[in-house]
């Protein structure tokens, strides 16, 4: 039985649901991270006894599932995309503008489907659009070949901010400071096809780049996406 499957008991002698408990833990994470969330911890923001938690929520994991299902109804499509581009595309760019609100999403991404009620309606919205245009093996790999690259450009993404935070360095303030050794390494001339992209490659914001990689992949989808055989 799923923890949406199970009941919630009664909410004396003080309100507690899975509403209150979720939206604390989010909270815990979007200031500290997944390691800033515990049940004790999300026990002590709602002024609970950690024990009174377990009612509602049997482990961490079960409170994760359920954290990621609430940032889930962020990534719901507003109205249903009219084609399956759309509707991919969609897809990348609401994940990717979740994660950047909830930066600990980026960890959670690329595991066992999301069975809760708002992951399954972006599913269903994704599927929709595929539906009638391809065969069902063919759109379940094309939605899994873009949510893979959109899961591992939003990781990259989300790691290059925390390291900003963490070492107090912009982008360019860690370019500036490793300069002196890039030019040195590269000065060898051991590495020509390096010399060229750091020289004459254009610096692209990460959105800008997102977008980009995401159209070369659906480009590469488009050629595989036919009308089945009637």
């Amino acid at each position: 039985m799923t923890v949406w499957d199970r009941p919630e008991p009664p909410t004396r002698p003080a309100p507690l649901d899975r509403e209150r408990i979720v939206a604390a833990a989010i909270a815990l994470a979007d200031e500290g991270g997944l390691e800033a969330v515990s049940l004790r911890k999300v026990a002590g923001r709602l002024n609970a006894g950690p024990m009174r938690l377990y009612g509602y929520i049997s482990t961490k994991e079960e409170l994760f599932d359920l954290m990621v299902d609430e940032v889930q109804a962020e990534i719901v499509p507003e109205v249903q995309p009219d084609t399956w581009r759309e509707a991919l595309h969609t897809l990348a760019h609401r994940t990717r503008q979740a994660s950047l609100r909830h930066p600990w999403l980026a960890d959670l991404l690329g595991g066992r489907p999301a069975l809760g009620p708002n992951g399954l309606a972006v599913s269903e919205a994704t599927l929709a659009a595929l539906d009638g245009i391809t065969d069902i093996d063919t759109a379940l790999r094309a939605v899994e070949t873009v949510s893979s690259y959109f899961t591992g450009a939003i990781r990259r993404e989300i790691a290059n901010l925390r390291a900003e935070r963490a070492t107090g360095m912009s982008k360019h303030d860690w370019q500036r400071a490793s300069g002196p050794h890039v030019t040195r390494m590269l000065a060898t001339g051991r590495f020509p096809a390096l010399t060229k992209a750091v020289h004459d490659g254009a610096d692209v914001d990460p959105e800008t780049s997102f977008a980009t990689g995401l159209d070369w992949v659906l480009d590469a989808v488009a050629t595989r996406i036919t009308r089945p055989v009637t």
